[in-house]
């Protein structure tokens, strides 16, 4: 009978736990699109280098502020250079993971150069015999001393990924046992570097492939997580067909709880039958129930849906699943009036305060006594009027040169030095002469007199006040004047000459003041007057 027991009550427990799945399927029907944000670490491989880096914030952005934690790059397996990490652009990767401790830094690292030069399967047992003897240990040392120094020893290394199928020259089918002594020997080299913390992911395809990857694998001494890079193609036409086939899915996380490893899907995406919004909607569910450490989708052409605009209809389905919820609308609080009672108001008796008068006081007025003030008086001085001296314009003028009467040679002339006479602006009113009888005797020519150079002398002579009478000149044979360059030196002060009765000059004094003619001496100026007959003022 236990027997019977035994199996009845498993057919409860199964009826039971059928109905509480359909029940939970109900219930989150609405919400089928949407994962919970449940911490697990989420990124997506945008660029190698720096636009990898630079694109992070954006696709945050897309999905509506999620937080992007997992950046992702490869190293090139060209050469043995770029497996050592001698590129540049692990140094912004290193600057974006050291921003926050709670992002992660996941690093594909390839076993063999020229990884992808299609290499021949007897050339590839070589060189993981080669690699198994330790003859690449410095180019895996390097790189482990280059991530310590950027300050990046956490790094996760997904060594050698999809070495089941055939893609690579890491590749593990031309030797199995042998690849596996070689990825030991990788991770001790690394981990013998002081400072590291790595983790090494150990990442197949999904499927079969080229060799069942469970054959490939190194042990659980030199694997900290088991990864799987999975994209919608075969084998497996539908997503429960690539859950339930060999090495699939199922595969992967019953190998890895029994290891007791963490998982993760490094690489994960559309590939052969273009835009499949079903794919991607079980796939994140899938990720949502066995909770990896971390996935990273593939977001360019074919296989992404940020970058790549060719799958519409997956994007959406992406989107709406990682975008966080938004917050549901704030509901107001009901106000309730507090009823307003209205206190009585009693009136307060007015109480009347009675005046007491106070008495005035009167002020005696005190006198103050006014003090004079005595008038200093300020004694004026007197400023001095100093005349401001008008020193005139001497005109120098044309001497008259009479006509002489010759009777005998003309003795030797003796030059004269003609006193400069200075005009002033007073114009004198000449008294008309009497006229004078013509002489018969006609003038001879007289010699040609050079006209004088005059050179005025600081000293002008003062004018005399007397007014002139035309008095003729005494005839004086004029010899020639020669001028003196110096200066005539100071005397007495000069007295007009008073010109000889019956003289066509008239002479009028110049009066310049007091001051002024104490310096210059008294002057007058004359003017000459031809009344005779040949002037065309004779009227006789």
């Amino acid at each position: 009978m236990p027997r019977p027991r035994r199996r009845l009550a498993s057919t409860c427990v199964g009826t039971l736990t059928a109905g509480l799945l359909a029940t939970g399927a109900a219930l989150a029907a609405p919400e089928e699109n949407r994962t919970e944000d449940s911490g697990i670490a989420m990124g997506a491989y945008l660029d190698y280098g720096p636009n990898g880096v630079a694109r992070i914030p954006y696709l945050s952005r897309w999905l509506g502020g999620r937080e992007i934690r997992v950046g992702h790059t490869y190293l090139p397996g060209d050469q043995w250079a770029g497996i050592e990490g001698r590129v540049s652009f692990l140094e912004d990767w290193a600057r974006w993971r050291l921003a926050d401790d709670d992002r992660m830094f996941v690093l594909n690292v390839p076993m063999q150069a020229r990884n992808e030069a299609r290499v021949p399967d007897q050339q590839v047992a070589r060189l993981i015999r080669a690699g198994a003897r330790g003859d690449h240990d410095e180019h895996f040392r390097r790189l482990a001393e280059r991530l310590v120094s950027l300050g990046v020893p956490d790094t996760v290394i997904v060594l050698g990924w999809e070495m089941n199928g055939v893609t690579y020259t890491h590749r593990c089918r031309p030797d199995p046992a042998n690849w596996k002594v070689y990825w030991r020997r990788v991770v001790d080299v690394m981990r013998a570097v002081p400072g590291q913390k790595f983790k090494f992911d150990f990442a197949p395809s999904r499927g079969t492939d080229a060799i069942g990857w469970t054959k490939c694998y190194p042990g659980d001494d030199h694997v900290d997580i088991i990864g799987m890079d999975s994209y919608d193609q075969a084998p497996g036409e539908t997503f429960d067909e690539q859950i339930s086939q060999p090495y699939g899915l199922q595969k992967h996380v019953d190998f890895a709880r029994a290891h007791h490893k963490a998982i993760s899907y490094p690489e994960w995406g559309l590939f052969r039958r273009g835009d499949n919004a079903e794919y991607v909607r079980r796939m994140l569910r899938w990720i949502e129930q066995q909770k990896p450490l971390y996935h990273t989708i593939t977001d360019y052409c074919p296989h992404g849906v940020w970058q790549c605009k060719q799958n519409p209809e997956s994007s959406k389905v992406f989107r709406d699943a990682l975008t966080p919820e938004a917050p549901g609308p704030v509901v107001p609080t009901p106000v309730v009036p507090t009823p307003v009672v209205p206190t009585p108001v009693v009136p307060t008796p007015v109480v009347p305060t009675p005046v007491v008068p106070t008495p005035a006081v009167p002020t005696p007025q005190v006198p103050t006594p006014a003090v004079p003030t005595p008038q200093v008086p300020t004694p004026a001085v007197p400023t001095p009027a100093v005349p401001t001296p008008q020193v005139p314009t001497p005109a120098v003028p044309t001497p008259a040169v009479p006509t002489p009467q010759v009777t005998e040679p003309a003795p030797e002339p003796t030059p004269v030095a003609p006193s400069p006479e200075v005009p002033t602006p007073v114009a004198p009113s000449p008294e008309v002469p009497a006229p004078v009888s013509p002489r018969p005797t006609p003038p001879e020519p007289s010699p040609e007199v050079p006209e004088p150079v005059v050179t005025p002398s600081p000293e002008v002579p003062k004018p005399s006040p007397a007014a002139p009478s035309p008095v003729a000149p005494a005839p004086v044979t004029p010899g020639p004047v020669v001028p003196k360059p110096e200066p005539t030196p100071a005397g007495p002060l000069p007295q007009p000459q008073q010109p000889p009765l019956n003289s066509r000059q008239w002479c009028v004094p110049i009066n310049f003041g007091e001051w002024l003619s104490k310096l210059v001496g008294k002057q007058s100026v004359c003017i000459t007057v031809d009344l005779g007959e040949d002037s065309g003022f004779w009227p006789f």
